[in-house]
C-alpha cells in the first residue's frame, strides 16, 4: 500500500461522541475529510443535526447516563451501516466542575457519564469489532491527565482559585490514560488498537493574561486552534497506525514536555 493511501478512511464507519463541542466541530470534519461514514451522537439532537448537515454526516442522539441508549446507538449504526470501524470518545461532561468540598454523589455523577459510560461504550464497540476483528478506538483525553494544574497561567483572571479548584476533570482524565492501556491491552486479540489523544489547552477567547501564561509555557507559542487535532485523529484512526496502540499522545504544543 501506498503511504498516502493508508491514511485513507475511505469505506470506514465511525462513530464520533460530542459531535458538535469544541473539540467535537474538527475531529468530525477530519474524519469525513479522509473518507469515512460519519455518525455523531449526544444528547443534544437539535445542535448535533445542524454539525451533521455542514459535514455531511449522520446525527444521533446519545445519553451517555443510560445502557439503554448506549445500546441502540451502537445497534442502530450496525443496522444502517453493519459495521463500527471506529470509535472516538470525545463526549465529555463539565458540568461537575464545583469545589474539592463537594459531596460523594456529586463527584458520582461527573464519573457516572465520564467513566463508567465510557467503559460501556468502549466494550460495546469493541464486541461488533471483534466479529471483524479489527478496528480503532480513539480516546479524547486532556493534558490535565497528565499534569497538575499550573496556578500561574491563570494569574490576573479569575479562571482558578486555590480554595474552588476541582480534582474530578484531572481525575478522569487521568484515568482515561490508562484505561486506554487497559482497554488495548484486552482488545488487542483481536486486532483491535486503542489509543489517546492529550490535548493542551484550546483558544476558545480566554482572557488575554492566561492565552499569555499559558501560551509562554508551550515550545510553539500558542494555543490550539481549529485544526490542530485533525491529523493526529486521522493517523490513529487509519490503516496509517497499524502498528500503534496503547499510547497516550500529547498534542499540546510541547507543553507537557517542559
Amino acid at each position: 500500500m501506498n503511504v498516502m493511501d493508508s491514511f485513507s478512511l475511505k469505506g470506514k464507519t465511525a462513530l464520533l461522541t460530542g459531535g458538535a463541542g469544541l473539540y467535537g466541530r474538527q475531529l468530525g470534519q477530519a474524519l469525513r475529510e479522509a473518507g469515512a461514514e460519519v455518525y455523531i451522537a449526544s444528547r443534544n439532537l437539535e445542535k448535533l443535526q445542524s454539525e451533521a448537515d455542514r459535514i455531511g454526516a449522520t446525527a444521533l442522539r446519545l445519553d451517555l447516563d443510560s445502557d439503554e441508549s448506549i445500546a441502540s446507538a451502537v445497534d442502530e449504526i450496525v443496522k444502517r451501516s453493519g459495521k463500527i470501524d471506529i470509535l472516538v470518545n470525545n463526549a465529555v461532561s463539565r458540568s461537575a466542575c464545583g469545589a474539592w468540598a463537594e459531596n460523594m454523589d456529586f463527584f458520582d455523577r461527573s464519573l457516572h457519564t465520564n467513566a463508567s459510560a465510557l467503559f460501556v461504550l468502549t466494550r460495546r464497540v469493541g464486541e461488533v469489532m471483534k466479529k471483524r476483528r479489527s478496528g480503532s478506538i480513539v480516546n479524547i483525553g486532556s493534558y490535565m491527565g497528565l499534569l497538575g494544574p499550573n496556578p500561574g497561567n491563570y494569574t490576573g483572571t479569575e479562571m482558578f482559585s486555590f480554595e474552588k479548584a476541582s480534582p474530578i476533570y484531572y481525575y478522569e482524565k487521568g484515568g482515561m490514560s490508562n484505561f486506554t492501556r487497559f482497554a488495548a491491552s484486552v482488545l488487542g486479540h483481536w486486532n483491535i488498537r486503542v489509543n489517546c489523544i492529550a490535548p493542551g489547552g484550546y483558544f476558545n477567547h480566554q482572557p488575554e493574561p492566561f492565552v499569555r501564561q499559558y501560551s509562554a509555557n508551550t515550545m510553539l507559542g500558542r494555543l490550539a486552534g481549529d485544526e490542530d487535532l485533525k491529523g493526529i485523529l486521522v493517523f490513529l484512526a487509519s490503516d496509517a497506525s497499524a502498528y500503534v496502540t496503547g499510547t497516550v499522545i500529547p498534542v499540546d504544543g510541547g507543553y507537557t514536555a517542559k
